[in-house]
């Protein structure tokens, strides 16, 4: 019984145990609304409730999770109800298929309490600081008590399946290089994250300098070279608005061509919640009376979430009318328009037109009224050039990401050994 990656030094075999003979269960906690306080960041002798009640929560630094009020008469509460170093604590219950999702906890340094819907797990031997925590988490683990997770909205695990399952361990000195390795992979993504983050926040400020703030004619920051006055079109000036033609249920067909909605638009393109298709023929017969989209015309999202754009590539497809709005013969630059109604201004511009109470929605008639700033077609280039530019800076940088934790799943399937490997 050996994982699949091992580092060099280390030959013997793991031991395998019941979770209940590795964890004694101590007791948690439940605290009303009204006992929780929200804020953060306070240091010294905290008392936190309602610790990883959610997934989100389980994943947290421990510091941002909402405390308990000093005033609840937490002498009350048991002591071994208090979380310590080592301690393994469980979502018991969580909104999706996270149930049994773990944080260990570490360097803890004020007094915390376990929360509601979780379970308290205090292991019986010393083990190398992360080494439970990440094995928990894992794939050779978690694989084993997907099948004992009950509910559909609201999924669960109970302390009573939970003892039987059985964890693997191997010696000390082998533990702390496993969670050393995967701590350092934890910490690199946490700097590329926090890069793509700088990054976020650097395009943000630059889109409410690149373009006129509220009141104002023209941007605080221009590029060198630039000095004339922009002017301010209406949306329907500078575009053609039209929507699509109506689209049955009864037209959909097993394969075809592409039907999107405003989540694919939202996506770039990308079907989220299962593909749809129209037959060739009927989108032969739209594109003959009609038109469909063509190669850079802009789709925006009318319904649900707004003002979502996408530029058309070549591909071929149609779209659901109501759900978007098309933006054809453009006499401005395309990626300039985007850029223009992606963020700040234009894309306050953009929601305060949306028509409704309880449903907002965009309508032509209200969109070819947006006001928008418009400068020479080189400045136009040059913004929507740097912004393209940025968006392939951020986008790699999250591509980045998704590879670290790609390889650190990997890494997590080969380290452990596998209950479902060692019992064939």
């Amino acid at each position: 019984m050996v994982p699949r990656l091992r580092f060099p030094g280390f030959s013997k075999e793991w031991k395998s145990m019941l979770f209940g003979k590795a964890f004694d269960f101590q007791q948690t906690n439940t605290f009303s609304r009204n006992q929780m306080n929200t804020a953060k960041g306070k240091v010294g002798n905290i008392h936190y409730g309602d610790v990883l009640i959610k997934y989100d929560y389980v994943l947290s630094d421990i510091s941002t999770v909402p405390f308990v009020n000093e005033d609840v008469g937490l002498n009350k509460y048991n002591r071994n109800s208090y979380l310590q170093n080592g301690d393994v604590v469980i979502a018991d219950t969580a909104e999706d298929l996270t149930a049994g999702k773990a944080l260990e906890i570490q360097n803890v340094n004020c007094d915390i309490l376990a929360g509601l819907h979780t379970m308290l797990c205090r292991p019986n031997e010393q083990a190398a600081p992360g080494y439970w925590g990440y094995y928990i988490n894992s794939p050779a683990y978690h694989n084993s008590i997907i099948p004992l997770i009950t509910g559909s909205k609201v999924s669960s695990i109970s302390k009573f399946n939970i003892v039987k399952t059985s964890v693997v361990t191997t010696d000390f000195a082998e533990q702390q290089k496993i969670a050393d390795c995967l701590s350092s992979l934890d910490d690199l993504i946490a700097v590329e994250d926090k890069k793509l983050k700088a990054l976020k926040a650097h395009k943000k400020s630059l889109m409410q300098k690149l373009f006129p703030a509220e009141g104002k004619t023209v941007p605080e920051i221009r590029f060198e070279g630039y000095t004339d006055a922009w002017k301010q079109q209406k949306l329907g000036e500078v575009a053609e608005l039209s929507s699509s033609k109506r689209i049955h249920v009864s037209d959909y067909v097993p394969e075809g061509i592409p039907f999107y909605r405003g989540s694919e638009i939202s996506a770039g393109g990308v079907s989220q919640n299962g593909e749809l298709f129209i037959s060739e023929e009927l989108y032969n017969e739209i594109k003959e009376k009609y038109g469909v989209p063509i190669e850079g015309d802009l789709l925006i999202t009318a319904v649900g979430t707004l003002g979502n754009i996408w530029k058309v590539d070549d591909r071929r497809f149609y779209y659901k009318d109501g759900n978007l709005i098309r933006l054809s013969n453009l006499k401005i630059e395309a990626d300039y328009l985007i850029a223009y109604f992606s963020d700040g201004q234009g894309k306050l511009k953009i929601l305060d037109s949306a028509a409704g109470s309880s449903q907002k929605a965009l309508t032509m008639v209200k969109l070819n009224q947006v006001p928008i700033f418009v400068p020479s077609l080189p400045e136009q280039i040059a913004i929507s050039t740097f912004f393209r530019n940025l968006d392939e800076l951020i986008t790699g940088q999250a591509k980045k990401i998704d590879a670290l934790k790609l390889h650190k799943k990997g890494l997590m399937q080969g380290l452990f050994p596998s209950i479902e490997e060692v019992s064939e």
